[in-house]
Parts: C-alpha cells; structure tokens; sequence
C-alpha cells in the first residue's frame, strides 16, 4: 500500500513540475511578447533559456512543449505556426534529453538541438504562414540569432547555475 503512495506522489510531482515549467514558460513569452520580441523575423524569446530543463528531468519536455503550444496561442500565431513552432521545440527538448549523458564541460551541446530544430522549421512558417519575404537562410541566420543567445548562452548559464546549486538533487 505504502508503495503505491510513493507512486502517486513521484508522478504528481513530476506533473507538477512539467506544469509550472510550462507556466513559466508563458510567462517568459509574455515578457518577450510586451517587448514584441517572441514572434516575427527576429526572435528572442526568453523562454528559450528553458530548453535544457530535460537534462534535469524528463517532464521538461512536455512542459516546453505545452508552454510553447500556449505562447503562441496568447500571443495570436497562425495556426500553422502553433502547430510547426511548438513541434520546433519539441524536437529540440527531445535532442536535449537524448543528449543528457555527455560529461559536465560538454553539457551546452545539449542547446544545440533547440538551436538547429528552430532554424530549420520556423523560417519555413514565417514564408509560408506569415508571407515574410526574406530568404530561407536570411530567416535561418535572423531565427538562429535569436536562438543562440537566449537559448544556447541563457540556457547553458542556467544548466551551470542549476548544477552548481545542486538543484534538484
């Protein structure tokens, strides 16, 4: 009986966290949304710092992508972005996931398939959902930016600072 209860407990908790991560998230969109950064040719999302959350746990990953799911409706996206942004990310909690077990000096490769996944998908939404006339690659290269610095800088400044506190542990 008592075994069942540690059950419960351990995936109420992991739901709980992939909730707030998702709440979170949000909420970081908004922030980015208010300085019309989350959407549009340049892209700096805060939430993107986020993306290594599966390093620490697995229910990052529903958290993200849920999150992402939510910001774009709120912020007023295509429906076609929804759906290709949120799988852009996704695929990039999924890479960060899949890449958890590389020693501690190489953890910020983990960024990198957040990085690659939103520079492959989102310049196709913005062409062909938004109409923006740029390039393939000038919408890669401004997406890719956007990414680097949020997601792959503000993400491994937080894999360092999370692993230093010990958190979660």
């Amino acid at each position: 009986m008592k075994r069942n209860v540690k059950r419960i407990t351990g995936s109420t908790r992991a739901l709980t966290r992939g909730a707030l991560i998702a709440a979170l998230y949000v909420g970081l969109c908004y922030v980015s949304t208010v300085f019309g950064l989350s959407s549009g040719a340049i892209q700096f999302r805060i939430a993107e710092v986020l993306c290594i959350l599966p390093l620490f746990m697995p229910e990052a990953i529903a958290g993200l992508f849920i999150g992402c799911i939510l910001s774009n409706i709120i912020a007023g996206c295509v429906l076609w972005d929804i759906i290709f942004g949120s799988i852009a990310t996704l695929i990039g909690a999924l890479g960060a996931y899949a890449l958890r077990n590389l020693p501690k000096k190489l953890k910020w490769m983990t960024t990198l398939p957040n990085l690659f996944s939103n520079m492959i998908i989102v310049p196709f939404v913005l062409m062909y959902a938004y109409g923006v006339e740029a390039g393939f690659f000038a919408l890669s290269l401004s997406v890719g930016i956007g990414e680097l610095v949020c997601g792959v800088i503000g993400g491994t400044v937080l894999y360092y600072a999370m692993s230093d506190a010990k958190i979660l542990k």
